[in-house]
């Protein structure tokens, strides 16, 4: 579109920007600004040779990937990876303002968390939750999927750590709210009492069992770290 009878002001009201931006449209002055910002530790090209390691065998992990983005002639690191592959703006907002919230904690703030998690352990060889690197709509490909036993003999194991280990609960079945519950209060507690004795201290887990756990934790008045 042509503007050549109107002013910036309302070139500025009909496109939506600022005057000053249009201003420097139209004298030239915002072609070859200085961008504000964190350099670019990789370039386009470095992006596109990333694209194809993952794209010839997606089910690489990390630390491969950058072995082979390495040898390619980009220099990275392991989380410079990670951000070009798999995050979205969304999830790097998200990381970010976890970790401004606690970046001046110290060690003993977070001695006093205790990191929990629990995770299926498969007996047959290649069924163990392998990650694939692929796009959005690929869910589905062949090149993204890999075969596997149809009911493989499996373990569910929960565990607790912080400045020391708690022990490991071997749970039958899936985790809902009401094995959850059992664990916390059976295996959880008693390892939070031999951890830190009478003292406060700060619960970590997911917020996969759902609601019911919620209620519960509120019940005891557990103070939680959500992730």
């Amino acid at each position: 579109r042509t503007f050549s009878c109107k002013t910036q002001k309302e070139i500025s009201e009909r496109i939506g920007c600022s005057q000053s931006a249009v201003s420097r449209h139209l004298s030239g002055k915002s072609v070859g600004r200085k961008k504000c910002g964190k350099k670019r530790c990789t370039t386009r090209r470095g992006d596109r040779t990333l694209r194809k390691i993952v794209e010839k065998d997606p089910f690489q992990t990390l630390g491969d990937l950058r072995k082979q983005w390495t040898e390619s002639g980009v220099e990275t690191s392991r989380a410079t990876v990670h951000r070009r592959v798999l995050l979205n703006q969304k999830q790097r907002q998200k990381c970010l303002s976890w970790a401004t919230e606690k970046q001046h904690w110290t060690v003993a703030q977070w001695s006093k968390v205790l990191f929990s998690d629990e995770s299926q352990f498969c007996m047959s060889f290649g069924n163990q939750g392998a990650r694939v690197w692929r796009k959005t709509g690929e869910k589905e490909m062949p090149k993204c999927l890999k075969s596997s036993v149809k009911y493989p003999q499996s373990v569910m194991v929960w565990g607790a750590m912080s400045a020391g280990v708690g022990p490991l609960c071997f749970i039958k079945g899936r985790v809902n709210a009401a094995s959850y519950q059992e664990i916390l209060e059976h295996f959880m507690l008693p390892s939070a009492e031999k951890l830190y004795g009478d003292e406060d201290f700060v619960f970590q887990h997911d917020l996969a069992p759902g609601l019911l756990t919620m209620v519960l934790l509120c019940s005891i008045g557990l103070p939680t770290l959500l992730t």
